[in-house]
């Protein structure tokens, strides 16, 4: 299938979709599912409330926020492969964060919570009929492809590991 085109989202989110080059958005969710909770499962509860400075989310924090954001833009794609055409909202990450109280559950509970997304995730795109990947829709004023929002689940995370790795661990 391919890499969406420029025009498949608005231009903040090739941030994420540029970090995946494969052609194969499904295997490639597969693959970093077990990737990501390997590397998560090695990152201790008491690390797990490391934040690298004063005002910055800690690593639970971080999580919560992959996990979030992964149920937010599954719901956007489930909402245009459904052929749904009303507009869908914004997702503030802040309000969703200050919500959430991440820091008081646990380190296991958010890992375990990333795997059972990550497996609803998959499925869905899985049992996608394959004229569904170009439905387009709009959230948050930007119009988006299912295609391109595979990508951008799977960028997210990969951004978001990368800033665990460089400045938190």
């Amino acid at each position: 299938m391919g890499p969406p085109e420029r025009n498949e989202a608005a231009p903040y989110y090739f941030t994420y979709i540029d970090r995946i080059t494969s052609d194969n958005i499904v295997g490639q969710l597969e693959t970093q599912l077990e990737e990501t909770v390997a590397f998560l499962r090695g990152i201790s509860e008491e690390k797990s409330l490391h934040r690298y400075a004063p005002e910055k989310w800690t690593i639970r924090q971080v999580l919560n926020h992959i996990n979030d954001s992964e149920r937010a833009f599954l719901f956007r794609a489930f909402w245009f492969a459904r052929s749904f055409e009303s507009p869908l909202p914004s997702f503030d990450q802040n309000v969703c964060a200050g919500a959430a109280r991440a820091d008081e559950f646990s380190w296991a509970s958010h890992v375990e919570e990333f795997r059972g997304i990550r497996l609803a995730t998959l499925a869905f795109f899985r049992n996608l009929p394959a004229e569904a990947w170009m439905r387009t829709g709009i959230a948050s004023g930007n119009s988006f492809t299912i295609r391109a929002l595979a990508y951008i689940l799977a960028g997210h995370v990969a951004h978001h590991r990368a800033i665990l790795e460089e400045r938190y661990l």
